[in-house]
């Protein structure tokens, strides 16, 4: 059987990034968590997990992040769940890092070959149809032929280890669409096409600290150009460039046109393609969260293009302290 995926959420802060909040896991996220996730409608999940989280420094497997990722895992089985283990950040690869040390260190990218030989090995039982593997969350290769040369390396042990289980392969530059046609795309039986869609950053990004327009407080809005230049005044010329260039898209038509590259990577290979996150900063007035979302959705569901929101807790979360936001939840669910 194959893995087929259509609508789903990301765990975040849980095995990944768990700094953020703070997250006790035994009650950040449970079994009755996955259990709602599927009764309201989704058919998947993507857990990113950190090399940091589930690794000493020494190598020597954390028993307890195992531990936890196996019972995520039966439990999404137990609701018909499947599930994307997403290999998020590793010691020497942050999607935030200007110069990963992945891509200039021959021993680091060893590392991260066999990082991927032993998931495999704690991984592999599981069903082909039920759990796929994601090889890195977010590139951010200095060139495009750099992450194609470490991506392919660590492809091909999984490939060699597990001959039939799905491998999601993204684009660089924090699998943006943009790059897509300079990503190498093997010939294979069971791969999904990964990109991330964030535009324009102005708005799902809306005051965020870790993002160069977050430095930004003034007015926005979606549809339309989000920000007057009148608006800008006062800011760095940095941030000004930054804004820029991502104030697009500025209608669902637009989120269209900017998916032509990975588009036309689907029409030369004929492989699935997949939005591994997307989603909007908590602080984006809410109109515009709504709006942008409805936006994007029925730009996938129009595209045939399976997608999973950022994420069921947290700041782009779901999941809130004041509860369940169902108005979002429909926008994504149909």
């Amino acid at each position: 059987m194959a893995f087929t995926i259509k609508r789903g959420t990301n765990i975040s802060h849980w095995l990944s990034q768990c700094e953020i909040f703070n997250a006790d896991r035994a009650t950040w996220f449970t079994r009755e968590n996955m259990h709602h996730i599927a009764e309201v409608g989704f058919d998947h999940v993507r857990i990113p997990i950190d090399e940091m989280e589930m690794f000493e420094e020494n190598g020597d497997p954390k028993e307890s992040a195992f531990d936890t990722l196996e019972s995520a895992l039966e439990w999404a089985a137990e609701v018909d769940l499947r599930a994307i283990v997403d290999l998020h950040i590793l010691r020497a690869h942050h999607f935030l890092d200007e110069a990963p040390l992945l891509y200039t260190d021959p021993a680091a990218q060893a590392h991260f070959v066999d990082l991927w030989r032993r998931l495999s090995a704690r991984l592999k039982h599981h069903p082909v149809d039920w759990v796929a593997y994601e090889l890195l969350n977010e590139p951010v290769a200095p060139d495009n032929d750099d992450w194609n040369r470490v991506a392919m390396a660590a492809f091909e042990v999984v490939r060699g280890l597990e001959p039939e289980r799905t491998i999601v392969l993204g684009s660089n530059d924090f699998n943006r669409p943009h790059t897509f046609d300079a990503l190498e795309i093997p010939e294979d039986d069971h791969l999904i096409l990964n990109f991330h869609f964030y535009e324009p950053a102005i708005v799902t990004h809306y005051t965020a600290p870790w993002v160069e327009s977050g430095k930004y407080r003034g007015p926005i809005k979606y549809p339309g150009q989000p920000i007057e230049p009148a608006d800008m005044a006062g800011l760095s010329q940095g941030t000004i460039d930054f804004i820029n260039e991502r104030s697009s898209p500025r209608s669902g038509d637009e989120m269209v046109e900017m998916l032509a590259q990975p588009l036309a990577a689907r029409e030369r290979t004929g492989y699935r393609l997949y939005c591994g996150e997307f989603g909007t900063y908590e602080k984006v007035p809410r109109p515009l969260r709504l709006a942008w979302t409805r936006d994007l959705v029925e730009t996938f569901k129009s595209l045939d293009i399976a997608y999973t929101i950022w994420a069921y807790k947290g700041d782009f979360g779901l999941l809130t302290d004041d509860g369940w936001d169902a108005e979002m939840a429909s926008i994504l669910l149909g």
